[in-house]
């Protein structure tokens, strides 16, 4: 399997919108939330199917996340996580006096996980917290 690269953004989603109201910790916030959008060549080149666990990597830690095709674009190199704690483990942390995170252009390498499970929610906040 490979080791991809890409730019990373996030935001908010309608799924995660949606699925925030249901609760944090639900199952179903980590279906609308832990998901990384991958443009089908990206998926190729990774060596991945659809709905594969991927690892992604940033300079500020790593998360595990289902890749999952995008809707948009065609976008080669960009990918996409919602706004969370899936995103927020990966984006830095510097907020430069604004109070929010920038949460567009960082970029990230991507493997294949799929062993590894996606957290819930409340399960990855409690491990970046050190909360057993």
């Amino acid at each position: 399997m490979a080791t991809i690269q890409v730019n990373l953004i996030s935001g908010r989603s309608i799924q995660q919108g949606v699925a925030i109201e249901g609760g944090k910790e639900k199952p179903a916030y980590r279906t609308a939330a832990g998901i990384i959008e991958l443009d089908p060549s990206d998926l190729k080149k990774l060596g991945a199917w659809k709905n594969t666990n991927v690892r992604v990597t940033s300079d500020y830690g790593n998360v595990v996340v289902k890749a999952v095709e995008t809707t948009q674009g065609p976008h080669p190199g960009l990918a996409f996580i919602p706004m969370g704690p899936w995103a927020n483990s990966i984006i830095d942390p510097n907020t430069y006096s604004t109070g929010m995170p920038t949460f567009k252009g960082v970029p990230v390498k991507i493997d294949v996980a799929i062993n590894e499970p996606i957290l819930l929610g409340i399960e990855l906040v409690q491990k970046l917290c050190g909360v057993k």
